[in-house]
């Protein structure tokens, strides 16, 4: 059993997004992991997320959570929020105000995160 809650698995996800600290987004992912990009909704495997985000191509200079709740079931929990970001992909500027879900797995006696979608929410 994970002695880390879900709740600080996801602060640190965002935390080393913020960060961009790969280090901290390869420990905490899942080797399979996958991203469903909130921007053009394509697949962003994880060895691509962590190597934009700590070589600075993608940058994220605010996550405001503004809501998030966990749904346990066994080893795996299932977050959803809603957040507001905004940072830099390459030299252009974006912002998202968007619903998200994050599937977390206890590994090795860990929470990980497997899988994580962004949804824009319309009218922002």
């Amino acid at each position: 059993m994970s002695t880390m809650r879900v709740e600080d698995a996801d602060q640190s996800f965002f935390a080393a997004l913020r960060g961009a600290d790969g280090a901290a987004l390869a420990a905490l992912l899942t080797e399979d992991f996958v991203l469903i990009d909130v921007m053009r909704g394509g697949e962003v495997p994880r060895a691509d997320l962590i190597a934009a985000v700590g070589a600075g191509q993608l940058r994220f200079d605010a996550i405001d959570v503004i809501a998030s709740r966990v749904r346990r079931y066994g080893g795996t929990a299932v977050v959803t929020g809603e957040t507001r970001m905004r940072g830099r992909f390459g030299e252009d500027g974006w912002s998202a105000h968007s619903r998200y879900t994050h599937v977390y797995v206890e590994q090795e006696g860990r929470w990980r995160l497997a899988s994580a979608q962004g949804t824009q929410i319309a009218g922002d």
